[in-house]
């Protein structure tokens, strides 16, 4: 145990020395020292992180626990089929889709990846079924809360990796097994986020995944999203030439980006999505497992301005705030153009989020490949027992209303890396 830590650590300095040396941008970071992020603010999160542990399990839905991923064949929703991996067997579920889920990344120095290459086996950055047997799998806490000191380090080690040796994990987060996983699990369509991170060259991940989708003949189950850093003078120019692509949401990462989601250099990227009609997918909240020198970005308070000054533009708030959902409740109920990504969220808080915000609110996500899709929809299956209206509206209906306004309507050429943001002209979704 004290060498995970002590490899945590190291490896936080090295990703904090990587941030300098590719010199990547900082927005904000004078604002550290006027109460942008303060010790109550820790303080809470450290609460939360205790009275999750001791409320797991004393709700109407009692303890769910089970050993691994795989254990989920425990419930009525799903079995272990011939090939020995985990199928849902629920009858009449809706066509779900998964509105959070990423590929294989490789930047920097890291080798290529072949996005359509298929392996044995998926191994999911956080790996439930890693070990025999598998972890003890709590369905009532944040999800993270599931995983060992030395289960984060090698998290930390993969995602170093995927920046200058390579990750083994990361080779296996290809587009066939994405689909295989998804076929396993009853979803018909997932939403693939790209990030754009601000790097000095290989920062192509929305280009590289879009072209891989459509190489794979899978463009009718994946759908492709955007991504521009806050800090790129060609940010609209950009955003206008990925959507002319076929992208039909914008990812933004305040923590991986490192700005703060109201700061007055943003404001043209949301003035942008509004005019494509394009909604705007935010990390949101603190995971609890992140540099804790990002967690000042993240706080629920921070996207206030972004969302209140940009009512004209949908906004979807991953993880439905992480482990600051109690703030991200009252955040969306103030704001009607703010939905939620339940990824990651316990049974007893999904339910309440059903209560306080509503259904028509939630939108699926699954993470992958940082967890298997399973994590989340036996959750959601297990939430919504006998309220098939419910059920519907989270796994389907409210992703298909959020995606209906934003029906691609023209097509470019791909970029050529030698050329200058070549783009045409862009003319937005009409209105139904």
């Amino acid at each position: 145990m004290k060498f995970a830590s002590d490899r945590r650590r190291f490896l936080g300095h090295l990703g904090t020395g990587a941030v300098a040396m590719m010199g990547l941008p900082m927005l904000g970071c004078e604002e550290e020292e006027s109460g942008r992020y303060t010790e109550a603010d820790a303080a809470r999160l450290k609460e939360q992180m205790r009275r999750e542990k001791e409320l797991s399990g004393t709700s109407r839905f009692g303890k769910h626990v089970y050993p691994g991923y795989r254990g989920l064949a425990e419930l009525p929703y799903f079995e272990i089929d011939q090939n020995e991996r985990l199928r849902c067997v629920v009858e009449n579920m809706p066509p779900a889709i998964d509105f959070h889920t990423h590929l294989g990344i490789a930047v920097l120095l890291a080798p290529p990846i072949d996005l359509l290459a298929r392996t044995d086996r998926v191994r999911h950055f956080l790996d439930c079924d890693g070990t025999t047997p598998g972890c003890p799998l709590d369905l009532d806490v944040y999800i993270n809360a599931n995983f060992r000191e030395e289960d984060l380090a090698s998290l930390d080690w993969e995602t170093v990796g995927q920046g200058i040796w390579g990750s083994a994990s990361a080779q296996t987060h290809t587009i066939p097994n994405l689909l295989d996983e998804m076929d396993q699990t009853g979803i018909e369509k997932a939403v693939v986020l790209p990030i754009a991170l601000g790097l000095p060259f290989r920062d192509e991940m929305a280009d590289q995944w879009t072209q891989a989708i459509e190489k794979s003949g899978s463009s009718e189950r994946l759908i492709p999203g955007a991504s521009v850093h806050p800090t790129d003078p060609n940010a609209l120019a950009e955003l206008r030439r990925q959507a002319g692509l076929g992208a039909r949401v914008v990812k933004l990462h305040p923590a991986v980006q490192r700005f703060y989601p109201d700061d007055p250099q943003a404001d043209p990227i949301y003035e942008e999505c509004e005019r494509l009609g394009l909604p705007v997918f935010f990390h949101g909240g603190r995971a609890g497992i992140e540099p804790e020198y990002t967690h000042r970005f993240t706080l629920i308070k921070n996207y206030e301005g972004a969302v209140g000054q940009h009512p004209e533009v949908d906004f979807v708030l991953g993880h439905a705030g992480a482990r600051d959902v109690e703030d991200a409740i009252p955040f969306a109920r103030r704001h009607p153009n703010v939905f939620l990504d339940i990824h990651g969220q316990g049974i007893r808080q999904i339910d309440e989020l059903i209560d306080q915000v509503g259904a028509d609110r939630l939108v699926f996500g699954s993470d992958w490949p940082f967890y298997h899709p399973v994590a989340t929809l036996a959750k959601v299956l297990i939430v919504t027992e006998g309220r098939p209206e419910i059920r519907d509206a989270i796994l389907s209906n409210t992703a298909r209303k959020l995606l209906a306004k934003t029906e691609p309507v023209a097509q470019v050429t791909p970029r050529d890396p030698r050329a200058k943001n070549p783009i045409r002209e862009w003319r937005p979704p009409q209105p139904a």
